[in-house]
């Protein structure tokens, strides 16, 4: 009777253990994460050898392979006579064709399209009848591509001049053989709002530190750039192309690429500029996409990692962080709610030194998350352009603040409708958010 009671005893205390050390990993795991990422970013620009950031030559007309710029548009008619138009007047590259997926627009898109044909010659359209989405018209136009080289550009993205030339300089050797996609540095266009200012600094933390930190441990990326990426042709045949039901095309592509062993490749010196939200309302839509897409892909591979965990080695730091990220965002959540209870509790019963206390330990560790997260965007404006957006940094604590809480919030909001895509209720059609026009 003794030693059963031992038994019992010991089992309790190594399951409280664990419970204490699980609790613990959840409770610390944005200021860790965010010292990982800092400390990533650093090793990709003083230890990683292969990065190429400002190696690139200029490759002569007629060792230029040729390369398709995909648009898919759906009611594009604000923007894409500015973008193909720059594409064909403006870019540093001679051997591309244009090809717009005209998925289902109702709008002037195919009337703009058919006019801009008589100015250039390599434009063409392909019409599709009924909107299915932006995978579903990409895995239409791949059969139609003439490249060996697809260039994804939305229909509001705008890359810098130099960037097919700096793209293809990745392609080049015999030790890219197996880089499936090159994915660019994303850049705001519309900076004149809060929120646009305010993306700025997200999107360089995000691309700045994290994808540096991503390419500098073992070559492994969480999702390409969908707006702008590079991909290579036969790497998108040999996954059988886009995920056609998923949120987000360019998170389960990225997935899929390494899955089967291929190699993406991260390009900060290829920038491109973008349109971004500009109301709550329309980034909260945005972010609830991509949380579900990143759901999406964690539940897609789950299996794979659980019972192949030596196959999938150099892409387990990918799987766990997913993991983390996911399960923290119930733990916030859950415990931001029984915080506010507990509190207004206390205020209720009259115990104004637990409120106290309470608010106090809150403070603290805020304050930790806000100074590792003020250290991974400090390092990411500084490594970023060369320093070029450190004036953005004063928006670094509306950063912190809002986006950390969004982020979960979307999680949570869509991890019923990411089971249901794996389940095959799925779809990917889409619709384009209000499109502003680029010119000044």
């Amino acid at each position: 009777m003794f030693n059963i009671f031992i038994d019992h005893l010991l089992a309790a205390t190594w399951g409280q253990t664990l419970l204490n050390v699980g609790l613990l990993v959840l409770c610390l795991y944005p200021v860790t994460g965010a010292f990982f990422w800092f400390a990533g970013a650093l090793s990709y620009r003083f230890f990683k050898t292969s990065k190429r950031d400002d190696d690139w030559v200029e490759i002569p007309v007629e060792k230029q392979p040729l390369i398709t710029i995909m648009i898919p548009a759906h009611n594009e008619e604000v923007m894409i006579e500015e973008t193909i138009t720059y594409l064909f007047d403006r870019l540093n590259y001679e051997n591309f064709e244009v090809l717009v997926m005209n998925d289902g627009s109702t709008d002037k898109t195919a009337e703009i399209i058919h006019r801009l044909q008589a100015t250039y010659p390599r434009l063409r359209t392909i019409e599709i009848e009924k909107n299915k989405g932006k995978a579903h018209a990409f895995n239409i136009g791949m059969y139609f591509a003439k490249g060996e080289y697809i260039l994804s550009n939305d229909a509001d993205t705008i890359p810098e001049e130099d960037a097919l030339m700096k793209y293809m300089n990745f392609f080049s050797h015999d030790r890219d053989m197996n880089t499936s996609a090159v994915t660019a540095n994303m850049d705001v266009q519309n900076r004149t709002k809060l929120l646009g200012k305010s993306q700025t600094v997200e999107f360089t933390s995000i691309v700045g530190v994290i994808k540096r930190s991503q390419t500098a441990i073992n070559d492994s990326m969480y999702a390409y750039s969908g707006a702008n990426t590079l991909y290579r042709k036969q790497f998108l045949i040999d996954v059988g192309g886009f995920r056609q039901n998923r949120a987000t095309e360019d998170i389960s592509i990225a997935w899929d690429h390494q899955m089967v062993g291929a190699v993406p490749r991260f390009a900060p010196n290829v920038v491109f500029h973008m349109n971004v939200p500009e109301t709550i309302h329309d980034l909260y839509k945005q972010r609830k996409r991509w949380a579900q897409g990143g759901t999406e892909v964690w539940l897609t591979n789950i299996k794979k990692f659980i019972f192949h965990p030596w196959r999938r080695r150099y892409q387990l730091s990918m799987f766990i962080d997913s993991t983390l990220s996911i399960i923290w965002s119930f733990f916030f959540l859950i415990t931001s709610v029984m915080f506010i209870l507990l509190m207004a509790y206390f205020l209720v019963t009259g115990n104004f030194e637990r409120v106290y206390h309470g608010i106090m330990m809150s403070f603290i560790f805020v304050t930790f998350e806000m100074i590792a997260g003020f250290m991974q965007l400090l390092a990411a404006l500084l490594l970023d352009h060369h320093g070029a957006k450190l004036k953005y940094l004063w928006f670094a604590p509306l950063y912190m603040l809002f986006y950390w809480m969004i982020n979960p919030i979307t999680v949570v909001m869509t991890f019923i409708p990411a089971c249901k895509t794996i389940l095959g209720w799925g779809s990917g059609t889409w619709t384009s958010p209000e499109r502003k026009s680029l010119q000044k």
